[in-house]
């Protein structure tokens, strides 16, 4: 019966320096093709437009304080609130967890030494850096007021802002997504370690191969949309603008066939971040691993069939709307599955309530309330009503921030101490994690009673009697900012003074966790065998969990 520190020493053992401390100049960071590195420098740029992105949250909720518009110009509400979706979106939702955990924990999923194509992988971070330093510029300039949703004919024909500079921005920065897509596919293909079968992948590393295969497959038709916004402005080509010949109708399908399935992008990711949490702090082998596995494929594949129920009242044909109305419902399914099949691994497991697992726990609760409110918009008949109000708003956010914003913060709390070796505070951990719950949910709920009522987003003004329930939402955005400020400031201090991890602190039987934390350059001194399933908890993994509580009581009580 192996011991973790055994482990330790057969995967990789006392290996220094690690990728921390190989090379710590400038020089080192900025030319390295360590896997690793390139996902801590992710992970401060992602930080950085998250925060530009929360400080115009904060300026539309501060608006909507008071009924009239008293704050800022209606004018400049546009921009604040476009600028607030491009840069959560395109900058911040959809590269966080790939481009982050995706990034660093890929390799070490599967036993492999690095991406396979490691240049490639700096490549797309600095088109990540170009694309947003071109956005930024345009915010500075004066930004832009078409909405996030760029929609034809007015950032084509009458928006006087930087639609152009945007746009370029938004086109270079898919070319980032798409090599990120191209290289997680050819590395889960070609590098897996002995042993490493299909079916003994971690969940998390089958929801981005499905990611990646949305990366690939759609971004590419938003690039073009976006270039041909470009071309109509420039050229004055009939494309989209009904005036010159063009069809408004076309660019929404254009735009929504990527958007839709970007969604899932989004999301898939931290499905497969809540399925490592779920089993683990259940200590148990994950119910349905094949279900869960080709339900994150069948989400990808449905993705690209629902587009059409963003177009439900912008005159698409009747029959359209029905049949898109019907595969709407029937993308919910793959949903479902996961929901079910992590609720069922619950059941009877031994639940440890540490931060990660706050957070999993959060997910499954706020996920659902989106996936079915999104059912309510997926009915033709109840859209025509909520289309365009607060209803679609909450929405959105309870999938979107609610889901992968909450299994992003999961998923760097459980892997924290792989990434710096040093644990957190569990004690603000959880505060924190109670806080983003209390102060979303007090947020976003309010928000879906004002869209019944009929109060409609994008506006900066609406009747006083709608007051109240928007001094809830600001109040809950207030609690929100706090909680997600928090990890900054004690996950910063653990780097310093934080308790040293250890190898595998959450005693998980996954490849990451048998080499060291930090993980040398190559991330496992010899290359690892896998000879157990996934989420095999017994002493079939070769883990002594009975030894280790044992030693751990021991330590306690001495």
């Amino acid at each position: 019966m192996q011991t973790q520190d055994a482990l330790s020493a057969g995967y990789g053992g006392e290996v220094k320096p690690n990728y921390l401390t190989n090379g710590s100049t400038l020089k080192s960071w900025l030319l390295t093709k360590d896997h690793k590195r390139i996902a801590l420098m992710y992970l401060v740029s992602v930080s950085v437009f998250f925060l530009a992105g929360g400080l115009y949250a904060a300026t539309i909720r501060l608006e909507l304080l008071t009924p009239a518009s008293d704050l800022v110009e209606t004018a400049t509400y546009n921009k604040v609130f476009t600028q607030h979706g491009i840069l959560m979106i395109f900058f911040f939702l959809i590269p966080s967890i790939p481009a982050i955990l995706g990034n660093f924990l890929l390799p070490l999923m599967i036993g492999a030494k690095d991406l396979a194509l490691p240049r490639i992988n700096l490549l797309s971070l600095y088109i990540y850096w170009i694309a947003g330093v071109l956005v930024i510029v345009a915010l500075m300039q004066g930004g832009v007021d078409t909405g996030w949703t760029f929609y034809a004919p007015y950032s084509t024909t009458f928006s006087n802002s930087y639609v152009m500079l945007v746009g370029l921005g938004i086109f270079i920065n898919g070319f980032s997504s798409i090599l990120t897509g191209l290289n997680f596919i050819v590395t889960i293909h070609t590098m897996r370690a002995p042993g490493m079968t299909w079916f003994r992948m971690p969940l998390f590393v089958w929801a981005h191969y499905a990611t990646s295969l949305v990366m690939i497959l759609g971004t590419p038709v938003v690039a073009i949309t976006v270039l041909l916004i470009a071309i109509e402005r420039a050229a004055r080509v009939g494309i989209f603008d009904p005036t010159i010949g063009g069809d408004p109708i076309l660019f929404q399908h254009l735009f929504w066939f990527y958007s839709h399935p970007a969604v899932y992008i989004m999301i898939l990711p931290g499905m497969g971040v809540v399925s490592e949490l779920i089993s683990n702090f259940s200590r148990k082998k994950i119910f349905g691993y094949e279900f869960i596995a080709f339900s994150s494929i069948a989400i990808a594949v449905f993705g690209f069939l629902v587009w059409g129920h963003h177009l439900f009242v912008s005159g698409q044909s009747v029959y359209a709307g029905m049949v898109f109305s019907f595969l709407t419902m029937v993308v919910a399914v793959p949903s479902a599955i996961k929901t079910f099949n992590w609720t069922a691994t619950l059941y009877k497991g031994s639940i440890s309530y540490d931060t990660p697992m706050l957070y999993a726990i959060g997910f499954i609760g706020l996920f659902l309330i989106g996936g079915l409110t999104g059912l309510f918009l997926g009915s033709i008949g109840i859209t025509v009503h909520l289309t365009e109000t607060y209803f679609v708003v909450a929405h959105f956010h309870y999938v979107m921030v609610g889901g992968q914003v909450i299994a992003y913060l999961g998923g760097i709390h459980y892997w924290w101490p792989k990434i710096t070796g040093r644990m957190y505070s569990e004690f603000w951990g959880k505060i924190s994690a109670m806080l983003v719950f209390v102060g979303f949910n007090l947020t976003f709920f309010p928000q879906f009673i004002l869209g019944y009522l009929g109060m409609p987003r994008r506006y900066a003004a609406y009747p006083p009697e709608m007051q109240v329930l928007n001094i809830f939402s600001t109040a809950g955005a207030s609690v929100l900012g706090i909680g997600l400020l928090m990890p900054v400031v004690y996950l910063v201090h653990s780097l310093f003074y934080g308790k040293k991890a250890g190898d595998n602190p959450w005693m998980h039987p996954g490849l990451e966790w048998r080499t060291t934390s930090p993980p040398p350059t190559e991330n496992f001194e010899k290359l690892p065998h896998v000879t157990w399933e996934a989420y095999e908890f017994g002493e079939e993994s070769g883990l002594d969990l009975e030894g280790a509580r044992r030693r751990e009581a021991e330590t306690v009580t001495t």
